[in-house]
């Protein structure tokens, strides 16, 4: 189910609306059969806009929904009426999604807020009636606009998960143990590498009533921004974390290295991802003495705040909730 539920890149087909066509048209009346132009104009195409709905989470609702096609513009008619607008084609988003162009690979939208909307492709504009042509030296202008092509093309939307805190690590470090043990999520948890293949969001309570959004994420390997493993599928989703915890068990052969490798296939990904706030929890660590955790110390690099905890004993964790709150509340330095 968790493979089937969590959609994050769907791929469609957009057309917005035609416009109408302008009229041609000659009014005639009782007492004058050549009263003028009188042609209107055509109505616009449909828009296809994009709107933010917080309830969602997943494009999963998209899954089938490959055409996306906006209505056309009515033509123009006489009497100067101007012919009805195209209907507008709404596509509901969770937030954190970005819209680009299959094709280019151009970012063309991207929705934050809940009740954001943003027209991803313009409706055709209506053509001119023939009214609008006449002139003292042309008082019967035989001339009406066609209106304008909608926009059409293959285009992609991407969900990048939104949350406060990342957790980074290698398979098995224990970033669902401890998202479960801080908050109400319920990953699935096993002894064996990738258990998580989809991110998983927990609300941690925090002092005064306050709280914050974690995120499990599937685990990296060597590699992965060359796009082994999960690679980019799961790398694009820490782009929006201000803040990442790295998570390395205690019992790893060199905490140091393990560390370096994570932060270097981040930077292989995108350089500015170092911007953000690091912080370094040492999991598992109920095992450990204090002369274990004083080795540990001095492989870790300086400069960036640590905590040993356990999830299953719950040492340490006020004091990562602590540490990671500080991080979100403090502007990375320059």
């Amino acid at each position: 189910m968790e493979k089937t539920n969590f959609i994050d890149y769907i791929r469609v087909f957009c057309k917005s609306g035609h416009g109408g066509a302008g009229s041609k048209h000659f009014m005639r009346t009782k007492y004058n059969a050549q009263a003028g132009p009188d042609g209107g104009d055509g109505g616009r195409g449909g828009h296809i806009i994009l709107k933010g709905n917080a309830q969602l989470w997943t494009l999963l609702h998209l899954r089938y929904y490959k055409n996306v096609i906006a209505e056309n513009g009515e033509g123009g008619s006489g009497n100067n009426c101007t012919g009805r607008f195209g209907k507008d084609t709404y596509i509901e988003v969770p937030l954190g999604t970005v819209a680009r162009d299959e094709e280019t690979g151009e970012e063309e939208a991207e929705i934050l807020e809940d009740g954001q909307e943003i027209i991803w492709l313009k409706g055709g504009r209506g053509g001119l009636g023939n009214s609008n042509f006449a002139t003292p030296t042309n008082q019967v202008p035989e001339h009406a606009q066609p209106g304008e092509p909608g926009v059409e093309g293959w285009k992609v939307l991407e969900l990048k998960v939104l949350a406060d805190v990342g957790l980074v690590g290698f398979p098995n470090a224990g970033k669902s143990t401890l998202l479960s043990s801080i908050s109400a999520a319920k990953p699935k948890i096993a002894d064996y590498a990738f258990t998580t293949l989809i991110p998983q969001l927990g609300m941690v309570d925090y002092r005064g009533g306050k709280s914050f959004c974690v995120a499990d994420l599937p685990g990296i390997i060597e590699g992965a921004a060359e796009g082994k493993g999960l690679g980019h599928r799961f790398l694009r989703h820490i782009e929006r974390n201000p803040v990442l915890l790295f998570l390395i068990p205690a019992d790893s052969a060199d905490h140091g290295e393990e560390f370096r490798i994570l932060e270097r296939e981040l930077e292989e990904y995108n350089p500015e991802m170092l911007d953000k706030q690091f912080v370094i929890g040492i999991s598992k660590s109920d095992m450990l003495d204090d002369e274990l955790k004083a080795g540990i110390e001095k492989e870790l690099p300086e400069g960036i705040p640590h905590v040993f905890f356990s999830s299953i004993t719950g040492q340490g964790l006020p004091a990562l909730k602590d540490l990671l709150w500080d991080a979100l509340n403090t502007p990375p330095t320059e």
